[in-house]
């Protein structure tokens, strides 16, 4: 993380005052743990099994890129790159349906869970000032998800798709100090399925550019249709670096 911190301080000294200035820049590393990871495929038919219950998930590594420009210090539009991908083993007691393929009780199984996400928001800034920031805006969210299983056979379902979702922000410094809350969220719900992913975390401007981000992001959601039924709960320790020109 330090030489990390020491090549953003450097670009921020080097770009501050110039024609980059509003640019916003954050990178995020994790772990990944799952609570719950349900999927059926087909979801009308395919037997549902739990990556969680049913086999064992080991937390999985993970991070996040987003790169934003902001405009009339009120405007906001950034680009965020969340790759993820979580796996499962274990055996069923129970014979498993899986895309037309079936996996008697008993197989060792492995399961990939993928899901990629690439998105483009936009979001004001209602209030703007005193340490204090409250934002609200729209995401556009390409997903690129995959449901493998692997054992006596191997089949995988992926699904390529884009999710509209609406984007809350709110950054508090109190006094404008060092030291402040963020919460971040993108998410929607309606008839096809849900979508939330959730960012709350302490901050710490130790850097009149650099900002360290320690705290907990939950994504949760999934969809229920004859095609596929998967939700998945997950959970993030997370820490981070936010560079503001």
């Amino acid at each position: 993380m330090k030489p990390f911190a020491s090549i953003i301080a450097l670009t921020a000294s080097l770009f501050a005052g110039n024609a980059f200035a509003g640019l916003e820049a954050a990178f995020e590393a994790s772990v990944v743990f799952a609570s719950r990871n349900d999927a059926a495929i087909p979801g009308n038919s395919g037997t549902r099994i739990s990556l969680v219950d049913d086999l064992s998930t080991s937390p999985a590594p993970a991070f996040r890129l987003r790169i934003g420009y902001r405009i009339a210090d009120r405007h906001l539009i950034s680009a965020l790159y969340a790759p993820l991908q979580v796996n499962a083993r274990g055996k069923v007691d129970r014979d498993v349906q899986f895309m037309g393929g079936t996996y008697p009780a008993g197989t060792d199984l492995l399961a990939v869970y993928r899901f990629n996400s690439y998105r483009l928001t936009y979001r004001f800034s209602i209030v703007r000032c005193d340490g204090l920031d409250v934002a609200a805006g729209f995401t556009g969210k390409i997903r690129d998800a995959e449901t493998s299983l692997y054992g006596v056979e191997a089949n995988r379902k992926t699904n390529i798709g884009f999710v509209p979702l609406v984007n809350i922000h709110v950054a508090w410094q109190p006094g404008r100090g060092a030291f402040g809350i963020l919460f971040d969220a993108d998410a929607l719900a309606a008839r096809q399925g849900r979508a939330e992913d959730i960012l709350l975390a302490g901050t710490w401007a130790f850097h009149d550019a650099l900002e360290l981000r320690v705290g907990y992001r939950m994504v949760e959601g999934g969809a229920d249709n004859d095609e596929v039924y998967s939700f998945a709960w997950l959970h993030y320790a997370v820490v981070g670096l936010a560079l503001t020109l």
